[in-house]
């Protein structure tokens, strides 16, 4: 079992995942700080100079100026500003990681095409389908040359 656990962890696939999550981290924090720092801003500025993470419901009954203010009381708070923001991130994250899995399908698709390898080809003589590689027909026992026979089946 240790040696599985050894054949998949430093399998090339495994190290991909890791750099990955890495630079996925990274995108994050980088979506993030447009989010908080480009696009709230301007909302809240369209919704009337108020800073947009600030807003919130207080749970308590309690009127307070700012969730900073809230926060020392020790009040219970429904922060749907850092909600609204939060989902923002989540929201082009997803839409960025679609785009790219979209892509790599595409050019997934690209690479299979050219790894169509000729497996089998005709018999000259009974017109048969035989291995590519085959000096002999299987079925009727006829010699080949190793000339251009080759039929259309791919696999």
């Amino acid at each position: 079992m240790l040696k599985e656990f050894k054949e998949f962890a430093f399998k090339g696939n495994m190290l991909d995942l890791a750099v990955g999550v890495i630079i996925g981290g990274a995108f994050g924090k980088v979506i993030t700080s447009i989010v908080n720092d480009l696009i709230m801003p301007l909302v809240g500025l369209l919704l009337g100079k108020v800073k947009f993470n600030d807003l919130f419901i207080s749970l308590n009954g309690t009127h307070y100026d700012t969730l900073a203010d809230a926060v020392k009381a020790s009040a219970p708070t429904f922060n749907y500003g850092q909600f609204i923001s939060t989902f923002l991130d989540f929201l082009i994250v997803a839409f960025v990681i679609f785009l790219v899995v979209k892509q790599l399908g595409k050019l997934r698709k690209k690479e299979v095409h050219k790894e169509k390898v000729v497996t089998s080809k005709s018999c000259p003589h009974c017109l048969s389908e035989i291995p590519a590689q085959a000096t002999r027909c299987k079925f009727c026992t006829s010699e080949l040359s190793s000339g251009p026979s080759v039929s259309g089946s791919i696999q």
